[in-house]
């Protein structure tokens, strides 16, 4: 099923590029078991990331995300959009890269993470569009992204490859008065997609 919403408008930058907003949700099954700095591996793998299934392909996982809305800044869009399709709430984390895929639609996503601190029993997709949604290990969404979401996959090991999500310079804000997630374009890393290859990004 088609997700529908009747006042929606698309919004695109100035260069053509519809602009988009996602978010990794993680939680931890087992808070206090161990510490990053003891075993990373160990760590990581504590964590989940919550899929949502995809509007137009039901039986495809996908990372909650959508198209902003006008006058809307990215962070907000991101917390909507995660409240709307996952039926999650939670701590903001920092921008983790803009992603921008240029193939058959063009789009920048700007990618943030989330840890989860409440989960709603229903929550408007799944009334409205029957969305399911389902936490994953880490290294498991990665190869269920890998399938049909290339780039979304792309998100979790850039994610990896930095920062696990509760370090400090992922969650914290860099002070007491602004949130980690309102940072400059300039100072975020940005990925672009290869026209050749889907799933192959380059650091712009």
């Amino acid at each position: 099923m088609m997700k529908f919403k009747p006042n929606q408008t698309r919004t695109y930058d100035g260069e053509g590029f519809k602009r988009r907003a996602a978010c990794l949700c993680f939680r931890n099954e087992k808070e206090d078991e161990v510490t990053q700095q003891q075993r990373p591996h160990r760590f990581l793998s504590l964590w989940k990331v919550i899929l949502v299934s995809s509007s137009r392909h039901p039986d495809q996982w996908i990372v909650p995300g959508g198209g902003m809305e006008p006058e809307e800044e990215p962070y907000g869009a991101a917390v909507r959009e995660v409240y709307e399709e996952a039926g999650v709430k939670g701590q903001l984390g920092r921008l983790l890269g803009i992603f921008e895929h240029n193939q058959d639609s063009k789009h920048r996503t700007y990618v943030y993470t989330l840890i989860v601190t409440e989960i709603l029993e229903d929550w408007e997709d799944s009334v409205n569009i029957g969305r399911k949604r389902k936490w994953f290990k880490v290294d498991e969404a990665i190869r269920v992204l890998q399938r049909h979401r290339p780039v979304h996959a792309e998100y979790l090991r850039r994610l990896t490859n930095t920062c696990n999500p509760d370090c400090s310079s992922m969650c914290g804000p860099p002070n007491g008065n602004t949130p980690s997630s309102q940072v400059t374009d300039n100072n975020t890393p940005h990925y672009v997609v290869c026209s050749t290859q889907g799933s192959d990004l380059v650091n712009r």
